[in-house]
């Protein structure tokens, strides 16, 4: 009986003759290659299809490393926040269980009105300013004690007191926190410029408030609140006053509560309006930052905390259907203080 020889495992014999299928195979094998490695590239078509290919990836993972990176800057946001909120606690323990105010009240002489903030003295320092030196952690690289910097001092001294979505609102009163001022302290006099009428709110003992259920800071649109989203203004760092009231984080370091009244303070004390109202500023992707008095931080919409926001994207401020429950410190719905009439 012939031997067969097999070469391969899975090739005939047949298949290894001259001229046979497997040779014929071979030799157009070879030219197909040569030809592909002479055209020395893709086709049109071939470029038009590995580009719209990228395009739609691209497409697709564009907005997931968007949302990805917002989602960190409100983690940094709240972790600031969280930050400066213990020093809240702080403060009022070494201040006599007194919850501090958004800002001291003026006094004369004016060498009454110097307080330690922690690395020198300052005029008149916001509620951020005298939580962060509780807390051990400066607003100002150089606090100053002229009066002329009371609202323009840029706060440079630590990125805790800033939100990375408002980087660059740094002045001391177009501040991107606000604090809730009309409930946990508000040192203005109940008549402008009459120290006989007393203070509209202070002091406030702060083992009086039901700490976990109280706002005590939020991102803050200031006195544009009231207004159209459409007729604001870009924020003012260097602290001035915009004259039309339409700037974003104008009095940004006082946040007014959801529900205003007739006869009550306002975040601009020259301006009591309700169209001169301050809000949260939900700037975190349809959404405000919000520090609690017990030292946890929140995400909401600014409703769920109890404001009315109209279709233009302004605040309502005097309406029945915003409460004041998570701003006055009892968990129930009250008034803002009144001032005199």
């Amino acid at each position: 009986m012939p031997m067969v020889v097999r070469t391969r495992a899975w090739v005939p014999q047949y298949m290894l003759e001259r001229g046979g299928p497997r040779e014929r195979w071979s030799v157009s094998t070879r030219s197909w290659i040569s030809r592909l490695q002479a055209r020395g590239g893709f086709t049109l078509i071939e470029l038009l299809v590995v580009i719209s290919i990228i395009a739609l990836l691209i497409g697709i993972l564009l907005p997931a490393l968007a949302a990805a990176r917002e989602s960190g800057r409100t983690i940094v946001c709240a972790s600031r926040m969280r930050e400066v909120a213990t020093g809240w606690q702080i403060y009022a323990n070494e201040n006599h269980d007194i919850s501090v105010p958004a800002q001291p009240g003026r006094y004369y002489p004016d060498e009454l009105n110097l307080y330690d903030v922690g690395n020198g003295l300052h005029y008149r320092p916001r509620w951020f300013v005298l939580l962060g030196a509780a807390g051990g952690f400066y607003a100002y690289s150089q606090p100053s004690v002229d009066v002329s910097d009371e609202h323009s001092l840029p706060v440079d001294g630590s990125d805790v007191f800033l939100c990375p979505n408002a980087a660059d609102w740094i002045s001391t009163r177009n501040y991107a926190y606000g604090y809730n001022h009309q409930f946990l302290g508000n040192t203005r006099f109940r008549r402008n410029d009459d120290p006989t009428s007393g203070l509209i709110r202070f002091p406030v003992k702060a083992s009086s408030l039901d700490a976990s259920i109280t706002v005590m800071a939020a991102d803050s649109l200031g006195t544009a609140a009231g207004k159209p989203a459409a007729l604001r203004t870009p924020n003012r760092p260097d602290g001035s006053r915009d004259p039309q009231l339409l700037a974003e984080g104008g009095h940004g370091y006082a946040l007014d509560p959801p529900r205003m009244t007739e006869n009550c303070d306002y975040a601009d004390i020259r301006n009591r309006a309700p169209e001169n109202r301050s809000a949260p500023h939900e700037r975190h992707r349809g959404k405000a930052n919000f520090s609690w008095c017990d030292g946890h931080v929140s995400t909401d919409a600014a409703t769920a905390l109890g404001y009315v926001k109209r279709g233009d994207g302004s605040f309502e401020a005097i309406t029945d259907e915003a409460t004041n429950a998570k701003f006055s410190g009892r968990g129930t719905d009250e008034d803002p203080p009144r001032l005199v009439e």
